[in-house]
């Protein structure tokens, strides 16, 4: 939220001073997002900033087609239905995408690099999430190519956490990947907690992770693309069409590592991966 009150205020706007924030929070639970939009509807407001991802957006379009949207997304915004083309959203809708769900395979990959003799890889994803089956099929895709066993684990709140990373240990789960997700997001810290009590390192594609105290983070920044979400908000309230507004991109990826964590772990980080990496935290 700082982030996107940033963005707000390069815009122009800041809260309780020249704009009002009507704030509604799904906590992770996929099936609230049409309700509170719609409820965001009724009060007639002026602009939707959906931060759920793709699932809140669609939700938030599907009640509204006249109220603009602005949506941070990690999937392809024209392949999800949200808009009709990046240069040209068309309708009532536009925002930024990190694209980070097209990073999942890639998280496999550098974990496969850091621990090479791992061969029973987990897998975590929402299963209310919508991608949350393309991105176990394209993981398990490269996992089959690097011949790795990888096990799909659900999680669809916080509460389930813990239950997930016990399934993990009697698995013999060397190492886990954390699919992007709204949930995942928000609940770093449990996902860290839970990763150093059982000495189960993980991988997550957003450098707070690692930031929060995981082993690695693997990603475009979420604060970027939540300023970027902010400008666009206040550049509509100031009377431009999304419709014309250009869907962003924030294409910087950044490999940050936190050796604290490797430590504690017991995990030594090969100089290739160090040397590849944006940040070491010490």
């Amino acid at each position: 939220m700082a982030a996107f009150r940033q963005g707000l205020g390069e815009a122009g706007y800041v809260e309780g001073k020249n704009v009002a924030i009507e704030y509604r929070w799904a906590e992770g639970q996929y099936d609230r997002f049409q309700a509170l939009a719609a409820d965001l509807v009724r009060r007639r407001v002026n602009v939707i900033a959906a931060f759920g991802g793709a699932p809140s957006a669609l939700a938030a379009k599907a009640v509204t087609a006249s109220i603009p949207i602005i949506f941070e997304t990690a999937v392809d915004p024209v392949e999800s239905g949200l808009v009709e083309s990046l240069n040209r959203p068309g309708g009532n809708l536009t925002g930024v995408t990190i694209l980070s769900m097209e990073l999942g395979p890639k998280l496999l990959e550098l974990v496969h690099e850091l621990l090479p003799a791992a061969t029973t890889i987990g897998l975590l994803v929402n299963p209310t999430n919508r991608f949350a089956e393309k991105m176990s099929r394209d993981t398990q895709r490269v996992a089959s190519n690097l011949g790795l066993q990888l096990n799909v684990l659900n999680a669809s709140s916080e509460s389930e956490f813990e239950s997930v990373f016990e399934t993990l240990v009697k698995q013999q789960v060397a190492v886990l990947v954390i699919s992007p997700d709204v949930l995942f997001t928000n609940g770093n810290g449990k996902l860290v907690a839970l990763m150093l009590r059982h000495s189960l390192p993980a991988i997550y594609s957003v450098r707070e992770f690692a930031i929060a105290g995981g082993l690695i983070g693997y990603g475009p920044s979420i604060a970027e693309a939540w300023r970027f979400v902010g400008i666009y908000t206040g550049r509509v309230l100031k009377g431009e069409n999304p419709a014309d507004l250009p869907v962003q991109q924030v294409t910087k990826v950044e490999l940050v590592i936190n050796l604290k964590a490797a430590k504690t772990l017991g995990i030594t980080f090969p100089l290739t991966l160090l040397g590849r990496a944006d940040e070491v935290i010490e």
